[in-house]
């Protein structure tokens, strides 16, 4: 088990498959780091990640339709790194970090402020991981 220990001073526990789950997800992504640095700090709605205002926030390094934002942001509140923002109406298009996301963000930024590279093989993993959470 992985301890966290948040601004709160109470502790988190995540098994290892779960953290190495969450890595990969996160390099898998189309996001960069700064998108993530973002969540940390406020709420980041889709329209700000879709389309040219992503690559100009430097959150993504090309432009994303909503529907291809939208799906690795959902894959990423399913492996516990994102969750949804909510206000007084229910759900909103808005997302944060949530404190496992928190940890892999310092860890990154800690190590050169940038998300490694996924290998061929974390690619393959994670598209068989959300292949599989889709099809049973």
């Amino acid at each position: 088990m992985i301890s966290i220990k948040p601004k709160n001073e109470h502790s988190i526990q995540y098994s290892s498959r779960t953290v190495e789950r969450a890595e990969r997800a996160m390099r898998c992504s189309p996001f960069k780091l700064q998108l993530f640095a973002s969540m940390l700090q406020s709420s980041v709605s889709l329209n700000a990640i879709a389309g040219e205002s992503g690559v100009k926030q430097n959150y993504t390094n090309r432009p994303l339709s909503e529907l291809a934002a939208e799906s690795p942001l959902l894959w990423l509140i399913e492996v516990g790194i994102l969750r949804r923002e909510v206000d007084g109406q229910g759900i909103t298009d808005s997302f944060r970090l949530t404190p496992l996301g928190r940890q892999l963000l310092e860890k990154w930024q800690s190590q050169g402020g940038s998300l490694p590279a996924p290998s061929l093989l974390d690619r393959l993993y994670n598209s068989l991981s959300r292949w599989l959470r889709w099809n049973f």
